[in-house]
């Protein structure tokens, strides 16, 4: 008798070769995504998809290859692949039920679709295990299994839709490619997506707000890391409130800004990540409070732009060229002196050496205006300069007249 060969066992794939057969898929849907987007004309849809989604996906396939025990790498992964082929999917339904053209696999393709939701949702469970994906409070891990919990009661009620709404005898697809009973629900799943996804909203603020409590405590690179997360979910926010508050007024200019606002979604999982790999990037309390600023000041010229436009044609009556002509000049007048007075109250709150050094030298120049004795202003000038930039050593060198 001849002994048996021992079994091998087969070991399982490691986190990296999980993390690259995930990367390749986002690639592979990246692909994908082009030329359907383009033959269905939901052009701008994709390169929304590819603006947020490219940018997660890269992030998270970093995190998760370095870093492969931290949460945070796989779910940023999950949502850049998420949002990827829910468009892909979107795109391939709108071919498939709406343009004529029968193709196989127009369930799948639905189904799909549905991942957008269940990504964006997502983000918020980023917030909250930011950086290092560990609470060490007990409250914080009930807020967490809360959370999950919520999120997979909108999954089912999700899929229930989904099920109900392709089983029965018309399939009614969106303009958009999306499945109309979830892109625009009644009936029983109208209260249940709503009331989860306002329960899920409360929950992401709460954890922004952890965050916040968790900045004024920390010091050194912890806080540094914060800072990052504060920057770019600060910007991810102004441009979420610009997307979705434009589609209701109809202007050129405004539409245009309410299209680039989804472009900013880009900066939060690009923020996180840096943060997460501590990553060093000089004076980033002046990108910061520079980023702040410019959000804001954005933020305020086109409330005060629509603003404007509403007035002219609604109430005065105003034909619509001169009405946008005419905020669009007093919009590009008012930019210099309201992105003066925003920075400084930014500088103020998150770049106070810059603030503090500019009233130095204000204070110095203020000096300057009645001084006649140089000996005087030259004491004055070194301590200014050393209040200000705290260097070394310090020698002025005052030019003789000739005779």
């Amino acid at each position: 008798m001849t002994a048996r060969a021992p079994a091998r066992r087969i070991r399982p794939a490691s986190p990296a070769a999980w993390a690259a057969v995930l990367g390749a898929l986002a690639a592979l849907s990246t692909v994908a995504l082009v030329p359907l987007s383009i033959q269905t004309g939901q052009a701008f849809n994709g390169v929304v998809a590819l603006v947020i989604g490219i940018p997660a996906a890269a992030v998270g396939l970093v995190v998760a290859r370095r870093q492969p025990r931290n949460p945070l790498g796989w779910l940023l992964l999950a949502i850049g692949l998420c949002l990827i082929l829910a468009t892909d999917g979107s795109d391939y339904a709108l071919t498939a039920y709406r343009l004529g053209h029968h193709l196989p696999l127009g369930l799948l393709a639905l189904g799909l679709n549905q991942l957008w939701g269940p990504a964006i949702e997502l983000f918020g469970l980023v917030i909250l295990l930011f950086p290092d994906g560990r609470l060490p409070s007990r409250f914080w891990r009930w807020a967490l299994k809360a959370y999950c919990t919520i999120f997979g009661f909108e999954i089912v009620a999700l899929v229930v839709a989904t099920v109900q709404a392709v089983a029965g005898p018309t399939i009614h697809v969106d303009a958009t490619g999306g499945l109309s009973a979830t892109d625009h629900p009644v009936g029983w799943y109208a209260p249940a997506q709503g009331i989860g996804g306002l329960a899920l909203l409360a929950f992401m603020a709460s954890f922004i707000g952890r965050q916040g409590l968790s900045w004024r405590r920390s010091s050194g690179e912890r806080r540094q890391q914060l800072k990052w997360l504060a920057s770019g979910a600060a910007f991810t926010v102004i441009c979420a409130v610009l997307s979705l508050a434009v589609p209701s007024v109809a202007t050129g200019l405004l539409r245009l800004a309410g299209g680039l606002a989804w472009f900013g979604f880009a900066a939060l999982p690009v923020s996180i990540g840096v943060g997460i790999l501590k990553y060093r990037l000089y004076e980033i309390d002046r990108i910061i409070s520079r980023t702040l600023a410019y959000a804001i000041v954005t933020g305020l010229l086109v409330g005060v732009y629509a603003g404007l436009v509403l007035l002219a044609t609604h109430v005065l009556s105003f034909k619509t060229p001169v009405a946008v002509a005419a905020s669009t000049l007093a919009a590009a007048a008012l930019f210099a002196p309201v992105r003066r007075r925003v920075q400084r109250i930014v500088d103020r709150r998150f770049n106070r050496a810059r603030y503090d050094a500019e009233r130095t030298v204000a204070a110095f120049a203020a000096r300057l205006q009645g001084a006649v004795d140089l000996a005087t202003v030259r004491d004055d000038l070194t301590g200014v300069v050393h209040a200000a930039l705290e260097p070394a050593h310090v020698s002025v060198w005052i030019a003789g007249r000739g005779g």
